[in-house]
Parts: structure tokens; C-alpha cells; sequence
């Protein structure tokens, strides 16, 4: 799927270190994303828009990674309307877990 392709493709631009539902390598510093719905507009009784959503995750044990704002650039310079969604710090992995939730046009 094309949207699909973008979401990938620009968090490629951060790091090789991306996976799609699962970690690709789980390393100090990773990203992972994930489609998990969509919905579509209608008009005239027929489809007229597809809209498929979805997280990213970054993982990290660094202070003020600069991976963060490489996510946020890459998601501005697509065609994706996307939130910082939460950020948490998971005691027992060390990881600080930044989620962003996004919405594309497919």
C-alpha cells in the first residue's frame, strides 16, 4: 500500500533500525511502527477516501535523542497528519518510549 510505503520510507531516513510490528533490532535505540485501522469517507453512497492509521515507536536509553526530532521532520516532510502521543519511561528495560499516532491518505 502506497501510505503505507511513505510511513516507512521516511522513518528509513532516521534509521535502518526500523520495524514493522516488531523490533528490528532491539538495540539502544530503535523504532518500530504499525498500521492499526483506518476508516474511509463516503459520498454519492460509494468510497471516496481511504484513511489508514497507525503508531510509531522510538525506543531509547539516550537523553535528548536526536532520533526524536529526526521522527518528527520525517513525518512534517510527508503527506500524514500525525501527534506525539505519549511518552513514558519503562523501569525495568531503561528505555525512555516516545509513541506518535499518524492518519494517511491511501
Amino acid at each position: 500500500m502506497k501510505c503505507l510505503d511513505m510511513i516507512r520510507d521516511a522513518l528509513l531516513t532516521v534509521t535502518d533500525n526500523v520495524g514493522h510490528y516488531e523490533a528490528f533490532k532491539k538495540t539502544d535505540r530503535y523504532i518500530v511502527w504499525a498500521e492499526d485501522g483506518g476508516y474511509s469517507g463516503h459520498g454519492d453512497n460509494k468510497p471516496t477516501t481511504k484513511i489508514m492509521t497507525g503508531t510509531i515507536h522510538l525506543f531509547t536509553k539516550m537523553e535528548n535523542d536526536p532520533f526524536f526530532d529526526g521522527v518528527e521532520n520525517a513525518l512534517t516532510g510527508i503527506d500524514v497528519a500525525w501527534g506525539l502521543n505519549s511518552i513514558q519511561y519503562e523501569d525495568t528495560t531503561g528505555y525512555t518510549h516516545y509513541e506518535w499516532a499518524w492518519e494517511a491518505v491511501c
